[in-house]
């Protein structure tokens, strides 16, 4: 009777060690700058000239970000060229703490939104569209231009990627997604550029924009796990639905119950 009851306290300790070591995955889940099932909108901010851009899944974690709701850079010069080359990146501090997967029957749905004045171009200046790349960490998986207006109106893209083979699982601490986004036609040019701006401006607009622009990028993430070499389900596979490194300690905790079941059914025996 004594080594029963001391084998159902063994498995109560063993119970609340397992709920202890499970806990960390469920606080991970909901952090609402990390990419889940159930938050897939990246979020873009940056400073009101446009000289830091960065992105993470809380729409509302506009801190530090242009009050304006945009970053604008503006070219004063005779026939000046409006010339853009930046890139938004996760930001400091908050690179992934899972892998995301991404549904390999999807696509990544890109909407930002923009307002740029410039002029024509010709056969004596550099022109390039409006371009945007998509790197996986330091490696770009897509890209594609978009020509835009130059009169000065507000203009949104919404560029659609099929989730291809190198897109369905980005690492984490090194393949977060960032965003290039580039631009290059010459500014008016004019003799009455003495008296008015001439020149022109790029500007592009953040999350929490007044005008409720959509400025996010939707990945369609999926709840699924690495399978590890050897395990019966191909080696380096994935394995959908399962449990991993999505969920840090869970086999522990799996293990720790098996244990506190034998020692119930083995408790039972003897009495």
């Amino acid at each position: 009777m004594m080594a029963g009851r001391r084998l159902q306290a063994l498995c109560l300790v063993l119970i609340m060690l397992s709920s202890t070591v499970a806990a960390p995955a469920s606080a991970q889940t909901t952090d609402p700058k990390q990419p889940s099932v159930d938050n897939p909108h990246m979020h873009f901010w940056g400073t009101s000239q446009m000289d830091q851009c960065w992105t993470h899944f809380d729409r509302n974690g506009s801190d530090g970000s242009s009050q304006d709701g945009y970053g604008e850079k503006e070219f004063t010069g005779n026939g000046e060229q409006v010339d853009i080359d930046f890139t938004c990146r996760i930001q400091s501090g908050e690179t992934f703490r899972e892998n995301m997967y991404l549904d390999a029957n999807s696509s990544i749905v890109i909407e930002l939104t923009f307002q740029i004045q410039n002029a024509d171009c010709d056969d004596q200046r550099e022109c390039q569209d409006l371009t945007l790349t998509l790197f996986k960490g330091t490696t770009p998986v897509a890209k594609d231009s978009f020509p835009m207006n130059s009169d000065g109106d507000d203009q949104q893209i919404n560029w659609n990627i099929p989730v291809a083979n190198n897109m369905t699982s980005w690492n984490k601490s090194g393949e977060e997604p960032a965003i290039q986004i580039e631009f290059s036609k010459p500014g008016y040019s004019s003799a009455s550029c003495l008296i008015f701006l001439c020149g022109g401006w790029f500007r592009f607009y953040y999350s929490d924009n007044p005008d409720n622009y959509n400025a996010e990028a939707n990945f369609p993430v999926v709840n699924l796990t690495e399978t590890e070499p050897g395990d019966g389900d191909g080696g380096d596979g994935l394995l959908g639905g399962a449990v991993g490194d999505s969920l840090p300690g869970f086999g522990l905790a799996a293990g720790l119950g098996a244990l506190a079941m034998a020692a119930i059914a083995s408790s039972r025996r003897e009495e």
